[in-house]
């Protein structure tokens, strides 16, 4: 993503993440505790080593319910070893408990009287080993840490927004520009070196101008890739095609573009993250309030405080923008991607109404350690962050390095509808 680092001037520890589950964990913080009555059974999932939507189908298989009947507040790493809180109304908690899985483990039964939905988190709670480094990198590692506790962590979104070929985006742009024989292009065909075998086989094949064969190509696991196909074939509509993908991954597509052109922002604004400057649209930290900065000499203790952050767009057509010199930042980022605010109004039913997000994040109980075990030396890396902050980003300030390689497309943890209406 060649996004700049907020401690580009100190060296980075190197390393690497993830060489073994348990040395990346996460532990959901709850918005609000189980009230223990009601007709939906709130429960922790402990799950190793899957998405969060893996886990979800196994336990609803289990249940005998449907995927959607089970509520979470957030998506989790799924290479990791997390905890969070899950729910399923009228559930059968003897049933819940027999569940014997060796990736999903079910504890803290209790009740509550709604349903779980996505953003009901106060945050997460990170424990990370860094493999291949040790005690002589310590004191590197904290001189990073200690700029990041001072002045916040860049809040940038995550490759793992952007999906496995780093192209959501792109994805998403097609859609709000209304480019949608681009959009087919994307999803189905401009192959890569460096595509699996058996997805560059079909994008080849599309390439060419082989529909059929491309179809029959497309491994069966990419059910969107193929229903957009088996659509468009019919009559070469790129609009069928469009609809025929999936309405939840339409939605994450327009949010990644949505996210590519904050981290566009962010970057431009990087040295001033923790600045107020004068125009600026501040959030509050306690309440999420968003307002004008009038006076930034008088708010600036506030921000230093971390009571309040500057933030940047989550762009949508009732978008409020900065004013001065942040908003030409804005506008300018909004002029280059070649789309304008009403172009998000033509993407109904979905309401990209647009937000804000804070340009920063704090780090909350931040420890940091050195050790060793069986399997080597590491530097251990805990905090606490708020819901829909990417932990990678405060490695990556650390290690300097790619803390995460890119995955299958998915949400951060906080609630999409905040964005997309």
């Amino acid at each position: 993503m060649n996004l700049p680092y907020l401690t580009n001037h100190l060296p980075g520890i190197g390393g690497s993440i993830r060489q073994r589950l348990e040395d990346f964990q996460v532990r959901e913080l709850p918005l609000y505790e189980a009230g223990g009555h009601g007709t939906h059974v709130y429960f922790t999932v402990r799950k190793a080593g899957l998405p969060t939507t893996a886990a979800v189908e196994r336990i609803a298989r289990h249940m005998g319910v449907h995927p959607h009947e089970i509520g979470f507040a957030g998506l989790k790493d799924a290479q990791a070893l997390t905890w969070q809180r899950m729910s399923l109304e009228h559930a059968d908690a003897q049933r819940l408990q027999s569940l014997r899985d060796p990736c999903v483990g079910i504890s803290d039964i209790t009740r509550h009287t709604n349903k779980l939905r996505a953003g009901h988190l106060a945050g997460n709670r990170f424990a990370i080993r860094i493999r291949g480094v040790g005690q002589e990198h310590l004191e590197a590692a904290r001189a990073a840490l200690d700029v990041l506790i001072a002045r916040g962590v860049p809040n940038y979104f995550g490759p793992q927004r952007f999906g496995a070929r780093q192209d959501t985006h792109l994805l998403g742009r097609a859609m709000v520009a209304g480019g949608l024989e681009e959009f087919v292009a994307l999803l189905l065909g401009r192959s890569r070196p460096d595509d699996p075998p058996d997805c560059k086989a079909a994008r080849d094949a599309f390439d060419a101008g082989f529909l059929q064969r491309a179809l029959d190509l497309w491994p069966r696991h990419y059910r969107d890739q193929r229903k957009a196909l088996a659509a468009y074939k019919k009559k070469r509509r790129p609009m069928q095609a469009l609809l025929a993908v999936d309405k939840r991954m339409r939605r994450l597509f327009v949010s990644a573009f949505q996210s590519h052109m904050f981290n566009t922002v962010l970057a431009r604004r990087l040295e001033s993250l923790d600045r107020v400057l004068e125009g600026d649209l501040a959030q509050k930290t306690d309440t999420g309030g968003v307002f004008y900065v009038e006076g930034a000499a008088t708010e600036q203790p506030r921000a230093d405080r971390f009571e309040i952050s500057p933030t940047g767009p989550l762009f949508g057509y009732r978008s409020s923008l900065a004013r001065g010199e942040p908003g030409y930042l804005e506008q300018q980022a909004l002029q280059e991607s070649g789309v304008d605010l009403e172009a998000f109004r033509g993407l109904k039913p979905m309401k990209v109404q647009g937000s804000r997000r804070p340009l920063r994040f704090r780090l909350i109980e931040p420890g940091l350690d050195a050790g060793s075990d069986e399997h080597g030396g590491f530097i251990e890396l805990a905090f606490t962050a708020p819901a829909g902050a990417y932990a990678t980003v405060a490695l990556g300030e650390i290690m300097k390095t790619a803390a995460h390689e890119p995955g299958e497309i998915q949400a951060a943890d906080e609630a999409e509808d905040k964005t997309l209406g």
